[in-house]
């Protein structure tokens, strides 16, 4: 991947990266709803249109517009005609948190569990074959993206992960890592990083990277794949709690 592409934002990749088997238009309302309650897609945000859409997601045109009326009647997508219209993300905050919650609820321990390990494989791998194969270049890269990690906020910290995996992917080389790791962060990231709704969390997704870019810097791929799926072992469980008090009743007053 090239280092200017790597630059960009790659979480609108991620967002707007093909999706996989049959094109649905639940599928695209689904990576949509997701990537605007994780605010990676962010309030005022304009919407590629319906055909470039379509285009990106490897979509007809009329799924994509299925799923674009779909996001209306949710109230996160406004539409508006005219030369300057076109179709923008309003981004309710306690809305957002709520449908993330039930998403929480639907899914069981189990699908959690495993949905992690997949991930834990890919970026593990990744982070191990990009110790053996980074240059100077890329470790500039890596320590750019840490420095200019927004930990202030959980859609910014949310942000700086997707950007660092995905670079982390690119360096490895390997294109089928890379295609990967944009369709599991499009699949599992809005739940899996929910912990980075505490700063606790926040600052501990900083010393990973740090961790990850010092032994790709030592040439340690064990300790490269160590760090990372230790931090998303620890996500997942923060995800099993927070299940497990979202599904308890509250006291009786």
């Amino acid at each position: 991947m090239p280092q200017a592409t790597s630059r960009a934002d790659a979480t609108h990749a991620v967002v707007f990266s093909p999706l996989d088997g049959a094109g649905r238009a639940e599928l695209v309302e689904q990576r949509l709803t997701d990537a605007i309650v994780a605010g990676v897609l962010r309030d005022g945000e304009r919407l590629p249109s319906e055909s470039e859409l379509a285009k990106r997601l490897g979509v007809a045109v009329v799924t994509a517009r299925e799923a674009l009326v779909a996001l209306r009647d949710k109230g996160l997508v406004l539409t508006r005609r005219g030369r300057d219209g076109g179709s923008f993300v309003t981004h309710d905050r306690d809305a957002a948190v709520r449908m993330l919650d039930e998403r929480v609820r639907a899914l069981s321990r189990i699908e959690l569990r495993d949905l992690s390990l997949h991930y834990a494989a890919i970026a593990g791998m990744a982070a191990e074959v990009a110790a053996d194969r980074a240059s100077d270049d890329d470790l500039a890269s890596l320590a750019d993206i840490d420095a200019r990690a927004d930990l202030m906020s959980a859609g910014g910290a949310r942000r700086a992960i997707g950007r660092f995996q995905l670079e982390i992917a690119a360096v490895s080389q390997s294109p089928r890592l890379v295609h990967e790791e944009l369709r599991l962060q499009a699949e599992a990231g809005p739940l899996l990083w929910l912990c980075m709704r505490e700063q606790a969390y926040r600052d501990r997704s900083r010393k990973t990277r740090l961790d990850v870019i010092q032994a790709i810097r030592s040439v340690d791929p064990a300790d490269a794949r160590r760090a990372t799926t230790a931090h998303i072992e620890s996500a997942v469980e923060w995800l099993i709690d927070e299940k497990v008090r979202l599904e308890t009743p509250a006291p009786l007053p």
